[in-house]
């Protein structure tokens, strides 16, 4: 064995940051994983700073106590809340989101782009930085989700209810003649078989996990924290979660596991 072989990992409110944890594995196939789903608190979305920063330092904590050596914020929401509090807290290397404003500036052509994500996520220093820095040129149409995360956690991310939600929000998006839509939430991209469906075929979705994957990677390799061995045969994934855990397993069967060679999968229950 070689490298450091402790476990990345990685937290959201809830299944959310699968999107991201999928992507992590396709980019470190050779690294175990720990997720955690505070599930027994989701959504994060209109939760005041102040009880973010208090859930997510439990977490990593917790996290830190299995040895993970480095932490992805996969939640918009909490990185907007917590990720300073975090990164001076703790002595490990922590990766967080934003929505990605700055690439679907750069590529529109219409001049105009939609944002879907939280309301805590848009009040958020890194949103609003990012937004003055690389949008001011751009109209920016911007949609609080309220209501989406609590579908996808009851299982009910392709339904007509969710449709019909979406249409409320992205509708008026499409009126702006939008070019790109922007999902600020980790949870948002398993909508996107809806989307896909309701949006232009010149609508681009904009999902900010693959380059988070990618940051995560850079920042293991910089640090000297990648492991060298090879895994590739036996990821192995440990899950836990704050509350019922049933959503978060259905939702690792139908995205995770037949995605990639994942021999191992543990499900356990915390309280934090």
């Amino acid at each position: 064995m070689s490298g450091n072989c402790n476990p990345i990992g990685i937290f959201d409110s809830g299944a959310g940051g699968l999107t991201v944890l999928s992507e992590l594995v396709k980019v470190m196939p050779n690294e175990k994983y720990i997720y955690f789903a505070d599930s027994a608190n989701c959504p994060y979305g209109s939760k005041p700073a102040e009880e973010i920063i208090n859930l997510t330092d439990k977490i990593t904590r917790f996290l830190t106590t299995k040895g993970c050596k480095v932490i992805v914020v996969a939640c918009n929401t909490a990185t907007a809340a917590a990720i300073d509090y975090l990164r001076n807290s703790y002595s490990i290397p922590f990766i967080g989101m934003e929505p990605a404003v700055k690439p679907a500036s750069q590529n529109t052509k219409t001049k105009s782009i939609g944002v879907l994500a939280t309301a805590g996520t848009f009040k958020g220093r890194l949103y609003i930085e990012t937004s003055r820095k690389y949008a001011a040129d751009v109209n920016v149409c911007y949609q609080v989700g309220e209501g989406l995360v609590e579908l996808v956690e009851s299982g009910k991310a392709d339904s007509p209810e969710a449709e019909q939600l979406l249409h409320k929000y992205i509708d008026p998006m499409v009126d702006c003649n939008i070019d790109h839509l922007v999902l600020g939430c980790t949870h948002y991209p398993f909508l996107k078989p809806v989307l896909e469906r309701m949006l232009p075929n010149h609508v681009t979705i904009v999902d900010p996990a693959p380059a988070v994957a990618l940051q995560t990677k850079r920042v293991a390799e910089n640090s000297g924290l990648l492991c060298n061995q090879n895994l590739v045969d036996s990821t192995s994934i440990d899950f836990y979660s704050s509350s019922n855990t049933e959503v978060l397993k259905i939702l690792v069967e139908m995205n995770i596991r037949p995605q990639y060679r994942i021999e191992d999968l543990y499900f356990n229950n915390v309280k934090l």
